[in-house]
């Protein structure tokens, strides 16, 4: 006779319901009965805000509903029955009793990073575990939010804010235990290695750009990943939670790729080798870390030298472990969006819920 297993749920609240946060809608109906069969879990998005409004309901929201709405242009706070317009994330989590909230806002990187920080702020002063692959809180107040979370007594996870899907930072952080990392070489940006190739293909600085805004690659004006802060801002937490290097981000010297020489490029293509912005963290003699974010030359014996337009990867370079490389291909954000479940369930293993 098999053991009677305990289904648990595990009520969720959604900030942010753009490209991530609505995909994170759907895999939470999608996955649904497989969490329950595989690992007696019950995952119930039971608030969702989004900058129109919000939409409660303790029973448990439709996840496909959500993404529905936000297709069309619409807002969460239009869900009938469940729908509160003009409510506020921070609104949000004063109305709901949720165990984990997920904040998928869009990243801020001003002095103050909102609205994203003072909702996990709020979240973890009112006992939630947070996940987020918000950039902005974690860049700019890595070490009070760590903190705060220890004083209440729960876990904030943040792996989907380095490279998207890839466990980029689960990795240096929890299966690199024990050895010394002596260099961190990372491609965390998609879309500068996706211009990079088009220019590497003969395109001209603005057909490239063009093609990529085009294809989905590129959002806005493209100074958040053209001019390297999407790189430097995720080697700033890999250098906090990995390293345990406290960094500010205007510390790490930065070139990003909208000045580079087209012909170098090229003639790295005709070589057999790719340009990619890699962020790279070196340890020096005396164990500090030197950070830089800038163009490079990767060859074919490069373990990231074989990136397509659509990869994101990193090596770490170990004393015990020797050289591990993990690479994704990203071609939506799904993966992204599934950094929140994998989070998620890394809280649920370490903390009946």
């Amino acid at each position: 006779m098999e053991p009677v297993r305990t289904v648990r749920p595990v009520r969720i609240a959604l900030i942010g319901a753009g490209n991530l946060g609505r995909r994170f809608s759907r895999i939470v109906m999608d996955k649904h009965e497989e969490l329950i069969s595989r690992y007696s879990l019950d995952l119930q998005l039971i608030g969702v805000a989004d900058s129109g409004g919000a939409a409660i309901d303790p029973e448990g929201l439709d996840g496909h509903a959500i993404a529905r709405i936000k297709e069309r242009g619409g807002s969460v706070g239009e869900l009938p029955d469940a729908g509160h317009p003009g409510m506020s994330g921070l609104e949000l989590l004063d109305a709901v009793d949720a165990d984990v909230l997920c904040e998928a806002g869009p990243v801020n990187l001003d002095a103050n990073s909102e609205p994203g920080l003072s909702h996990v702020r709020r979240a973890l002063e009112k006992g939630m575990h947070v996940s987020t692959p918000n950039k902005g809180p974690m860049v700019l107040a890595y070490q009070e939010l760590v903190a705060l979370a220890a004083t209440n007594g729960v876990q904030l996870h943040f792996d989907g804010t380095v490279a998207g899907g890839l466990p980029a930072m689960a990795l240096g952080a929890r299966d690199l235990r024990g050895a010394t990392i002596e260099r961190i070489e990372a491609v965390p940006n998609l879309t500068t290695g996706y211009v990079l190739d088009l220019l590497a293909d003969g395109l001209a600085w603005d057909d490239a750009v063009g093609q990529a805004r085009d294809a989905g690659a590129l959002e806005g004006d493209g100074v958040w990943d053209l001019d390297g802060w999407d790189a430097t801002a995720k080697l700033a937490i890999l250098a906090q939670a990995v390293l345990d290097v406290n960094v500010n981000l205007h510390d790490i010297p930065m070139t990003g790729i909208r000045d580079i020489d087209l012909n170098w490029i090229q003639h790295s293509r005709r070589e057999g080798s790719i340009v990619r912005l890699l962020a790279t963290a070196v340890r020096c003699p005396e164990g500090a870390y030197q950070l830089n974010v800038e163009p490079a030359v990767l060859g074919s014996d490069h373990p990231l030298g074989h990136l397509g337009a659509k990869h994101m990867g990193i090596v770490y370079r170990t004393d015990l472990f020797g050289t591990i490389t993990s690479v994704i291909e990203e071609e939506t954000p799904v993966p992204s969006a599934a950094s929140m479940l994998r989070d998620i369930m890394s809280i649920v293993a370490a903390n009946p819920i």
